[in-house]
């Protein structure tokens, strides 16, 4: 695929946008953004590039080729903060902000996978349900989240509702029994939910939690909604460059292409923490070409 550059793809932005307002059959003579790699859809979690406003975010998709997003609140204006002001624009916000927003990724021909949403303990019921009927104003079946294992029953119960999927993350503290960290922690918390309780399997944070990913995929891929690919140490390591830590990637991904399964392989950059002068972009497009060589070898 070739790249284009940041300028270009603000023009593409600017003007796919206002086609997309025009009329929807403009939306028809976009092209789509291909990063599926030997059957593998290639995406990466729009938190890799929580340096960037909104519009540049998505220009940064057609800039690194990649066709796929996984949206999180972050490049929103109020859930930069937290607390009761996240809780007031969660509320406040018309759900046609939501629809416009999903006009801009389908302008800029980059598809979406799911919706990250955050289900923190304290939120009421309707703040709860305010994540599944912005999901459905996206146009998206899947939201993932980080939450607590005791909130499933409560997230489950709209997410039947609303008949979308919720794929549960999981962080490498295995001190606490109340985090989706382990193999055994996820089998505990979903055991007794629906179908539409999935996994959101964070392949570099399951590995720093000392768990096996490429086992864990193996058992329980049918209920895996998408895969964050990042590298780290294992014993609670940091993040790396792909292919300096301990996470199998190349194995993780040649075990979805072989059984084609359809999980979107999800760039999660975050080592940029630990290494000062970055460039976002030029680092999503090394994770990216990492992730085609494997599936490419």
């Amino acid at each position: 695929m070739s790249f284009i550059s940041r300028r270009e793809a603000g023009k593409l932005l600017i003007a796919g946008c206002a086609g997309a307002m025009a009329s929807a059959g403009d939306l028809l003579s976009v092209t789509r953004i291909n990063s599926v790699v030997r059957g593998v859809q290639i995406g990466a979690q729009a938190y890799s590039f929580r340096d960037l406003s909104m519009d540049a975010m998505i220009a940064a998709y057609r800039e690194t080729g990649i066709g796929e997003c996984e949206l999180t609140e972050v490049h929103f204006a109020k859930p930069n903060t937290h607390g009761s002001d996240v809780n007031e624009w969660r509320l406040g916000t018309p759900l046609s902000f939501f629809t416009e927003t999903r006009r801009k990724f389908d302008a800029a021909g980059v598809s979406l996978s799911a919706y990250g949403y955050i289900f923190r303990p304290e939120l009421t019921d309707a703040m709860i349900e305010q994540g599944f009927k912005q999901a459905r104003a996206l146009g998206l079946d899947c939201i993932t989240t980080s939450t607590k294992i005791h909130m499933v029953p409560r997230i489950d119960k709209y997410a039947q509702q609303y008949k979308i999927k919720v794929g549960f993350h999981n962080h490498d503290v295995t001190s606490d029994p109340e985090e989706f960290a382990t193999a055994e922690s996820f089998e505990r918390a979903l055991k007794g939910a629906s179908s539409y309780a999935q996994i959101n399997l964070d392949i570099g944070h399951f590995t720093a939690a000392n768990q096996d990913p490429v086992a864990f995929l193996r058992k329980h891929h049918e209920r895996i909604v998408t895969l964050h690919i990042k590298d780290r140490k294992r014993d609670h390591g940091k993040d790396y460059p792909f292919g300096q830590g301990d996470t199998p990637i190349t194995e993780v991904l040649h075990l979805v292409r072989d059984n084609q399964w359809k999980i979107p392989a999800n760039i999660e950059y975050e080592y940029n923490k630990y290494y000062q002068g970055l460039d976002t972009i030029a680092e999503v497009k090394k994770c990216y070409a990492y992730c085609r060589k494997a599936l490419e070898s």
